[in-house]
């Protein structure tokens, strides 16, 4: 949660034709990370991701000039991407500014750049919607309870962007809105399904295991 409302914070001061998905940023991070370029496949199977939106992906990373694509040795059907040194820019500013952005006492508050890299890498496996990190958000409060605003704080995400999934949440019977009160204090609940969901996630990201850097021979 830290990291994802840190970037969600970046995100928003990128302009808005550079701006990266965290998915996307995650595809930098894995290559960056391999040191050697990657079949589209084997990143659409790491991302848990149809063809059509890998290569939706992969395009806006190579429009910016962020990855390159070619054909593979052994087989030319296979695409591979590799990442340009315009890329790795990106990855070593991306993670610099997202670490900026944990304040202090939040979880990873005093993670490295380099050590950020491989949390985006093993989170990259796991898509989170806005409405899935909003039931987490839920969650982890004492009475499942949080306004719309104090969603935004949280999350790092935009308004519209909170409103819009609370709507959907609220017709899928995850949460729902507690009327008293003035309306612009009105507080977003999370349901026993709700729960259940965020419960399902948080097994999900549990699974996750972040490798630590090789240490180096003195």
């Amino acid at each position: 949660m830290s990291i994802r409302r840190a970037y969600n914070i970046v995100r928003q001061k990128v302009e808005s034709d550079r701006r990266l998905t965290f998915e996307e940023f995650a595809i930098l991070c894995r290559l960056e990370l391999s040191g050697q370029p990657i079949k589209t496949s084997q990143i659409a199977e790491y991302q848990g991701a149809l063809r059509p939106t890998m290569t939706h992906r992969t395009n806006h990373l190579a429009e910016l000039s962020l990855i390159e694509r070619g054909e593979g040795t052994e087989d030319r059907r296979n695409v591979v991407c590799s990442i340009t040194d315009e890329g790795r820019k990106a990855v070593k500013e991306l993670s610099t500014l997202t670490c900026a952005q944990i304040p202090n006492g939040r979880a990873l508050s005093r993670t490295s750049p380099e050590r950020l890299l491989r949390y985006v890498d093993a989170m990259g496996a796991v898509f989170c919607k806005a409405g899935d990190l909003i039931l987490l958000c839920l969650a982890q409060t004492e009475d499942g309870s949080l306004t719309i605003t104090e969603l935004v704080n949280e999350l790092g995400f935009l308004q519209p962007t909170v409103s819009m999934s609370v709507s959907s949440l609220e017709d899928d019977g995850m949460v729902w809105r507690d009327a008293a009160g003035m309306r612009h204090m009105v507080a977003v609940k999370i349901s026993d399904a709700g729960r259940e969901s965020a419960r399902q996630t948080v097994a999900t990201i549990g699974s996750l295991v972040v490798r630590r850097s090789p240490r180096t021979r003195s």
